[in-house]
């Protein structure tokens, strides 16, 4: 037999020997599944053949929505374990000693493509976590890159519809991609990242997840900091050519999710260190750039890495519909010690995660198992599609009431965030877009890996009109005129 447990997988199955007998969905035995009820062997079907209607009627419903972004994605679950203290920065009790294990559930993604792309696209990767504590489940939504294409989430929908296809040809649309960064010069960052080596990483295990938000840490006594979240690869950082990632989407395009369930199975358990940075609110006052800006990083050497533990995925998903489709994670999901901070797009998270999954799923999707937290849940919402608990059997659904209902606990209100400041729109676009920029092409990259970004972006950038290349170009000037140079150079060769 083959040596790749993602092929052994009926097989092993098989080795359970069930002699189940087959049945509908209602229980009933199934005495044969071969054939539908007709009038005589050429005649229709029955409308009574209760058999076909049970199979078929599912059938038609066994998809639910794709996910808008994210759709492409592989899951598997394990632990997080604490091995170092940083119980003055924060109460929350996945953190509250060494040794303390908090089980996790993980989902990898590529971000634009469709449930059938492939994983070795250049995109970015999600690296969405699910921690189940004993104060609720803490949804850590990452990717593999610290930083965003925008700062305000009103261009969100935009930016998604860019990465589609364009509504008319049905097709991926340079024009449309192109013309919509070269006017947003915040994404020159991000850009710079996606199209260097870490846009394809060697699938999911040997890339970073970063929180790329700021995150507001609150400790027992009340006091707070800001922090980002960096989840570093204990497998070491590993890309893709992009001649490599273009032969395995046609080769294996599955080849990041069979990776990843090959290892687990293997035994070989991937794991990440998690470090945290730290920021005290009146650095923040004083930070010479906007600190909640998702475009920028804190540099190291002002905000070091504070180690905090290890993530280590040791058990592949039991089916893959029930732990990894029906996995739903909301950014609005927060355990008592982690809250948002002023970050505009993480405030903009906090309401559309939790709205699209119930578009998804249903009213009701955190009742699913995969979905449940750990803590029994009491509440006063009741009822709704696909309401598969007791539904709080006879406890009262209105609050307050005199019949011992759960009642609040004021020891776990969230501490105020003095906020100051005229409430109107405000012009974020010119929040200097390129001098990190600058520091990425000069500090993080050596001159190989500035040729494969070129070479990258070049390639992807030659499908666009004339004047979106110029104002391109134009922005990556602004970032280094080495950079901006070496572009318009190659550009011109293509012509």
């Amino acid at each position: 037999m083959s040596e790749n447990k993602a092929t052994q997988q009926l097989s092993e199955n098989a080795k359970k020997n069930q002699k189940d007998i087959l049945t509908t969905s209602f229980g009933k035995p199934i005495g044969d599944m071969f054939n539908s009820m007709t009038v005589g062997p050429r005649g229709p079907i029955l409308l009574q053949d209760s058999i076909y209607l049970d199979e078929i009627t599912h059938f038609d419903r066994e998809r639910t929505p794709e996910r808008v972004v994210h759709a492409k994605g592989a899951g598997a679950f394990g632990y997080f374990e604490v091995t170092h203290d940083i119980t003055k920065y924060t109460k929350a009790v996945v953190f509250n000693k060494i040794g303390k294990r908090t089980p996790i559930a993980v989902r990898f993604s590529t971000v634009g493509g469709e449930s059938g792309s492939a994983d070795t696209v250049r995109d970015p990767r999600g690296f969405a976590m699910k921690f189940y504590t004993e104060d609720g489940n803490w949804d850590l939504v990452c990717n593999n890159t610290p930083i965003f294409f925008i700062r305000d989430p009103i261009l969100f929908p935009s930016f998604v519809h860019v990465l589609k296809r364009n509504p008319v040809t049905h097709l991926k649309d340079a024009n449309m991609f192109w013309d919509f960064i070269s006017l947003r010069p915040e994404s020159c960052h991000q850009i710079s990242f996606l199209f260097s080596d870490r846009g394809t990483p060697d699938g999911f295990r040997h890339m970073n997840g970063y929180g790329s938000h700021t995150f507001k840490m609150v400790n027992a006594e009340g006091n707070p900091v800001y922090c980002k979240f960096h989840f570093k690869t204990d497998q070491g950082i590993r890309n893709l050519s992009n001649e490599r990632s273009i032969q395995l989407a046609g080769e294996n395009p599955d080849y990041a999710t069979e990776d990843l369930y090959n290892a687990i199975a293997e035994a070989k358990f991937p794991s990440w260190t998690l470090h945290i940075q730290v920021m005290t609110f009146e650095d923040a006052e004083k930070c010479k750039f906007n600190p909640f800006d998702l475009t920028k990083v804190w540099p190291h050497g002002e905000y070091p890495l504070i180690q905090v533990g290890k993530l280590v995925l040791d058990r592949n998903p039991k089916n893959y519909f029930t732990e990894v489709e029906q996995i739903a994670f909301d950014a609005s999901h927060m355990i008592p010690g982690i809250e948002p901070s002023p970050d505009k797009m993480l405030q903009g998270r906090l309401l559309t995660y939790a709205d699209t999954q119930r578009h998804r799923l249903g009213v009701n999707y955190l009742q699913l198992p995969v979905n449940c937290p750990l803590r029994k849940v009491t509440n006063y919402q009741r009822d709704g599609p696909l309401c598969i608990n007791d539904n709080q059997n006879g406890a009262p659904n209105y609050y307050p009431n005199s019949f011992s209902g759960p009642r609040h606990n004021e020891a776990y209100t969230e501490p105020g965030m003095p906020l100051t400041g005229e409430a109107k729109r405000f012009d974020s676009s010119d929040e200097d877009n390129f001098s990190q920029v600058g520091v990425f092409w000069n500090k993080v990259l050596n001159d190989h890996e500035k040729k494969r970004l070129i070479e990258n972006m070049s390639g992807h950038l030659s499908g666009a009109a004339e004047f979106i290349k110029q104002r391109a170009v134009f922005n990556f000037e602004k970032c280094d005129p080495e950079y901006g140079r070496m572009l318009k150079e190659t550009l011109n060769m293509q012509k």
